[in-house]
């Protein structure tokens, strides 16, 4: 009878695993991977809301300027002119318009009053600056360009140039998402003597 003497290391399979080498670089690996997603996720997440914010900014600028201008275009004078307020006169109705910039509230506040009963609408929030510019209405026409007479007097005054400045926060930050919009509006409604 033949007796085989027992070798354990003979008949053992070696085990199968990481290292601690390989397993340190593949949780490395893995973490500059997850960190890399968590980037892409965060920019796109603030791409896709920066989008948002322009087209609702754009959406309430041409809907106040839509507002605006049908009301400066039925108007016949401007009858008070401040840094921060515009009134304007429609004869024809009888109307008074103002529009008031607050500031501090970053509002665009239109006001119309027709027979003593006044009706206030906020047309913009989130307005950072609104500025205005009175031409009259004679234009200078150059081979390039169409320009009007800046003028200081508002009895004199025709056409006014409107710009604001609107922006909105993201999670309590200021992104660079803002609409500028200017535009050139005549007053139409004459007084004919």
């Amino acid at each position: 009878m033949k007796i085989h003497a027992f070798h354990p290391t003979h008949h053992r399979k070696s085990a199968a695993g990481f290292t601690l080498v390989e397993m340190m670089t593949s949780v490395a690996l893995g973490l500059i991977l997850l960190v890399g997603v968590a980037i892409l996720y965060i920019n796109g997440n603030e791409s896709f809301v920066a989008m948002a914010n322009y087209q609702n900014l754009d959406k309430y600028s041409c809907n106040a300027l839509d507002i605006l201008t049908r009301e400066i275009r039925g108007c016949s004078s401007v009858t008070s002119a401040t840094t921060t307020a515009l009134t304007l006169n429609n004869a024809t109705l009888g109307k008074t318009v103002n529009i008031a910039f607050d500031s501090t509230g970053r509002t665009l506040i239109l006001t119309t009053t027709i027979g003593g009963t006044a009706t206030t609408v906020t047309n913009l929030v989130g307005c950072d600056t609104w500025g205005y510019s009175m031409f009259t209405a004679v234009p200078i026409i150059s081979t390039t360009n169409i320009t009007f007479t800046a003028t200081s007097s508002a009895s004199s005054c025709k056409v006014i140039q409107m710009t604001w400045k609107c922006s909105r926060t993201y999670l309590g930050s200021k992104l660079q998402t803002e609409s500028v919009q200017t535009a050139q509006i005549v007053l139409r409604n004459e007084i004919t003597n």
